[in-house]
């Protein structure tokens, strides 16, 4: 159960290049970042050199790419550039820009990998904060078909299925089951673009800085020949048989679904904006920025709602400690021993169970018509359960008495009555120091947290 660790970069890179939109000479350069700092972009051309968070709230346009805005402050492009850092479990990251966009690059997220792996990765001491998808969450849009599921799984894993209004290349899918496989499969694929698409684009003063050395240009729909031939100036390639369909590329196609990989390589860009790690499966039909946007935007209010998860308890599974073993840990003996069974443990964090039936002998004063645990009963067992994690790490746990030295911050969401099965997940603060311990507990009802405290103890040599 020991939690993995937030990291950040092991240095700072930076990657030149033009922007597809601005056609501007660009310069990004990503940066270590202390822990809990998550995503921040920076525009150092603009006065104050303002910063905005890569949270999904602050995406103000989906159009052609992912633009994050904060007021006036305006940076598009970022998705390349995310989807590396999160695919490779990189936390925290302060990004300088000196201008509105990213830099294209070569339009995959390939020049990142490489600078990543160049400057290496560099673990921190804040837990890795994960959000563990418990049930089916999904967003449609009707009118696009457009879909996006997340579902259960042990690991973060995408799949993307494309369907494209054009006979050349009509339906696709691509799968990343494993994310440390990203690097290879999923980062070198390129953004593309459809001719029927390049035109009102042209015309509405975007892609200045597109060519055929950062897109995947598809031809798949019959134009005028003057018309191609005018596209193939823009794009200063050679004129082109407009009766042919096809690709337009100087280096062919890495994968036949290059196009829905970058699409997948898109979504995980995306879901960087969610803020935290997932564990899920995502399953995104005819995915976009737009619906990525959505569903990343209903995911950090979920988030918000279960701020605090409970711990996965599945009663099949042999519990590491029984209350046999929990007896020869503690001192307490019936009717104070409150904790059934222990079913995870790290170095820094428990997680113990009580079951609360309504022959508890405290029940017979504690309202007894409509009976309600004691909330100091409530400590009281998470104060075991910490008590049974500082013991655990001892040479001779028998001969250790633990005592309350104080309790803060407690507060209690929910009654707690017969029939509730209480989880506790009790965490180390800090290392032990004198064999003084403080720690932070939550006590869980299903999903819900129905009471937590902080608390500090003593442990004491005294058998």
């Amino acid at each position: 159960m020991d939690t993995a660790k937030q990291t950040t970069l092991g240095g700072s890179f930076s990657l030149y290049g033009k922007g597809l939109h601005t056609g501007l000479s660009l310069t990004v350069t990503f940066n270590p970042a202390p822990e809990n700092t998550g995503y921040k972009i920076q525009r150092i051309d603009l006065e104050g050199e303002p910063i905005i968070e890569a949270i999904a709230e602050n995406v103000g346009d989906t159009q052609r790419g992912t633009v994050l805005q904060c007021g006036e402050v305006r940076v598009s492009t970022i998705e390349h550039g995310m989807s590396a850092l999160y695919a490779l479990g990189i936390d925290n990251c302060l990004i300088q820009v000196n201008g509105p966009e990213f830099p294209i690059l070569d339009g995959s997220a390939n020049p990142y990998v490489e600078k990543i792996n160049e400057v290496g990765i560099v673990e921190q001491n804040a837990p890795k904060d994960y959000y563990i998808i418990r049930k089916k969450i999904e967003v449609r849009d009707e009118e696009t078909g457009s879909c996006i599921t997340i579902l259960p799984d042990e690991q973060f894993s995408v799949t993307a299925m494309c369907s494209f209004q054009s006979k050349f290349i009509s339906s696709q899918f691509a799968t990343l089951d494993n994310i440390a496989n990203y690097s290879s499969e999923i980062a070198p694929a390129r953004t593309f673009v459809f001719v029927r698409d390049i035109m009102p684009l042209l015309e509405a003063n975007l892609i200045k800085g597109g060519d055929l050395d950062n897109a995947i240009v598809i031809y798949e729909k019959k134009v005028e020949q003057a018309q191609l031939d005018k596209l193939a100036d823009l794009l200063k390639v050679t004129h082109m048989d407009a009766t042919k369909i096809g690709y337009i590329q100087h280096k062919p196609l890495m994968w036949d679904n290059e196009c829905t990989r970058h699409k997948l390589l898109d979504i995980i860009g995306d879901m960087a904006l969610i803020g935290k790690p997932i564990k899920g499966r995502i399953i995104a039909t005819r995915p976009g920025h737009t619906i990525n946007n959505k569903f990343a935007r209903l995911m950090r209010k979920e988030i918000r709602k279960h701020e605090i998860q409970a711990p996965i308890y599945d009663p099949n599974d042999e519990p590491l400690m029984d209350n046999i073993r929990i007896r020869q840990l503690l001192p307490h003996r019936y009717p104070m021993q409150l904790i059934d069974k222990v079913v995870a443990m790290g170095a820094t964090s428990i997680v113990g169970v009580k079951n609360v039936t309504a022959n508890e002998p405290f029940f017979q004063g504690h309202f007894p018509e409509e009976p309600v645990m004691p909330g100091v009963l409530q400590i009281e067992a998470m104060a075991q359960c910490g008590g049974l994690l500082v013991l655990s790490q001892l040479e001779e746990p028998e001969k250790w008495s633990t005592y309350f030295l104080k309790i803060d911050d407690v507060k209690f969401r929910h009654k707690v009555v017969p029939g509730d099965t209480l989880l506790f997940r009790v965490e180390l603060l800090g290392p032990v120091r004198h064999g003084i311990s403080s720690m932070k507990g939550y006590m869980f009802v299903g999903d819900h947290v129905v009471s937590e405290a902080t608390f500090t103890a003593q442990i004491i040599k005294n058998k």
